[in-house]
């Protein structure tokens, strides 16, 4: 590991110093791209650096033990040694967890997909409340919401909501919430006061950006129709909805929620590029199928990560044993609890594979 640091550092140093010639300074293309590297490389030198620095005074007090003192000066070196030990594990396990290679994703902005599954009109009802729960997190966290597309389905469900967050770090929270969601409650609709079992798919997508994957103009096909949803007489009157299929894979992406047709594009192609890339992704990691069944399953109550089990006030994680009470504050966006598990049973399970 420590070599390892040493490299990192050397590296940090030679970027600092690439950055300081006056035909670099110039160039802003490679500018920007040393300084994301150095920035990505930041955190982990400052760790190191005062590792350095604890171990380099605890070698000094050890110093000081063993050149022998009164009784008095031992207690206290003895202390202080066993201060900087605790420290300089402290620091140990933050370096390890800094090592841990980063998902490229993680600072990006993201596209959420969620699908009512089993379960009719609850399973609608549900798809409503996971929005609300993503996008009240999102608002707690300061990031910014933009719906994409949208298909309604009888009293407040969906059938599909798409729609962006942007805001830093949105992707290294929110990956955690890709797959099938239950939910047991006994539903509006239902008189006898039964409990209903419903699910809800959800896909956590990294935003593509333009340089990330090209779509050739004669790959897309446009067409322009009236908006069926909700809007004004401005939305319905208009033909502004766009519809864009992607000719080489048959993938449609319907956007009709804005007044301007051209706003209706960019939603679309931004959508099409996310999704082409997603489909890349997953085929280098040989794990893909085109309707992204990886992250969501087919919807069968048997793939669900989490249950939301509203009879007893609790919402339970699957994948790592974990339940929570108070659940309406759950679905109020008090997310992060879960995720911090989440995140930790990762960085775990990446540390025992690494061997650290």
């Amino acid at each position: 590991m420590m070599e390892q640091l040493e490299k990192i550092e050397k590296r940090y140093g030679e970027l600092e110093e690439r950055m300081s010639q006056p035909e670099v300074a110039t160039n802003q293309g490679l500018l920007q791209e040393l300084a994301r590297e150095r920035s990505s490389l930041e955190d982990v030198v400052k760790l190191y650096r005062k590792y350095k620095k604890t171990s380099k005074e605890l070698e000094g007090v050890r110093s000081m033990h063993d050149s022998g003192s009164d009784e008095a000066m031992a207690t206290l070196v003895k202390q202080e040694t066993e201060s900087l030990e605790a420290k300089l594990a402290d620091l140990t396990a933050e370096l390890k967890k800094a090592l841990i290679p980063r998902d490229p994703n993680d600072e990006k902005d993201i596209i959420i997909e969620i699908r009512a599954g089993t379960g009719g009109t609850e399973a609608a009802i549900f798809a409503a409340d996971l929005y609300r729960l993503y996008s009240r997190y999102a608002q707690n966290k300061g990031w910014k919401t933009d719906i994409l597309s949208m298909s309604e389905s009888g009293i407040g469900g969906f059938k599909e909501m798409i729609f962006e967050v942007r805001g830093k770090g949105a992707y290294s929270r929110l990956k955690y919430e890709r797959g099938v969601h239950r939910v047991q409650r006994v539903p509006v609709t239902e008189a006898s006061g039964r409990i209903h079992t419903s699910t809800a798919t959800v896909a956590v997508l990294p935003k593509a950006e333009e340089v990330d994957i090209e779509i050739k103009p004669e790959d897309l096909r446009v067409d322009i129709f009236h908006s069926g949803g909700a809007g004004g007489q401005n939305v319905n009157k208009v033909a502004s909805a766009v519809r864009m299929t992607h000719l080489p894979t048959g993938m449609v992406v319907v956007c009709q929620d804005e007044r301007s047709q051209l706003q209706n594009k960019i939603k679309a192609l931004s959508v099409m590029r996310t999704r082409l890339l997603d489909i890349e992704r997953r085929k280098q990691e040989e794990q893909i199928t085109s309707d992204r069944r990886s992250q969501v399953g087919s919807g069968e109550r048997s793939e669900k990560i989490r249950t939301y089990n509203y009879p007893q006030d609790r919402v339970t994680d699957h994948r790592i044993n974990a339940s929570q009470h108070n659940l309406p504050r759950f679905m109020d966006g008090a997310l992060d609890e879960m995720i911090d598990i989440l995140a930790t049973s990762e960085q775990t399970r990446q540390l025992e594979g690494q061997g650290m």
